[in-house]
């Protein structure tokens, strides 16, 4: 029963992600929830007593993911500002790519319209950035003048911006080549000795296949 419970909730969690993707917090109601999922209202207060609870959940998986994402950033033979790249490419493909992120990211910017306060997350993100950077420059690896505290800010900031807006930017919607060149464009800032072409190349080999449950989820 309970693993019964769990797929049940997983399944409602995804078709709520769907739709408040193509419509919004407000857009989307319990009703059209069960007309999507193919499970009563019932079934869905049984399991999320509200609808914003339900949209919370999603946004807390969306966050709960992101360890994950993580991963390469504690791998130590991967330089630093290589592994900052890698990491990029982890949330992007997350943002792009992920039925539940690309829904948890749209909800947590109409956060304001819930009733429940939505923690923000990039504080933590901001955190390993700048740890990323400074080690950077303990290595050397860093451009003089480059602050990591106040650089992470701008790169957390600017990052999960071009995210967001990426689908509604004119030309090639493709995720990938728009963050190569915004990397072309902060490594030549970025690096004592500016080769941002070759960082990235050689951060490409370490980016992982996505997860097969990542892959299933795309939509």
């Amino acid at each position: 029963m309970q693993d019964r419970a769990r797929a049940t909730r997983r399944e409602l969690l995804e078709s709520a992600a769907h739709l408040f993707i193509e419509r919004g917090y407000a857009g989307t109601s319990v009703n059209d929830i069960s007309d999507h999922s193919g499970k009563t209202s019932g079934a869905i207060y049984f399991h999320y007593s509200s609808k914003e609870k339900l949209a919370l959940a999603v946004i807390h998986e969306q966050f709960a993911t992101w360890p994950q994402l993580a991963a390469p950033y504690s791998a130590p033979d991967i330089p630093p500002l290589e592994k900052l790249v890698v990491l990029s490419f982890g949330v992007a493909r997350s943002l792009s790519e992920d039925v539940v992120a690309r829904a948890g990211a749209r909800l947590w910017a109409e956060r304001r319209t819930m009733k429940s306060p939505v923690s923000t997350p990039f504080g933590g993100w901001v955190l390993a950035v700048t740890r990323l950077l400074a080690q950077a420059r303990t290595r050397g690896e860093l451009a003089d003048g480059v602050a990591p505290s106040t650089a992470a800010v701008t790169l957390v900031y600017s990052f999960f911006g071009l995210c967001t807006l990426s689908e509604e930017m004119p030309g090639s919607r493709n995720w990938a080549e728009r963050l190569d060149q915004w990397w072309l464009l902060m490594l030549k800032s970025l690096q004592a000795e500016p080769e941002p072409a070759v960082l990235l190349a050689r951060a490409r080999g370490w980016i992982p296949t996505p997860p097969e449950d990542l892959a299933a989820r795309r939509g």
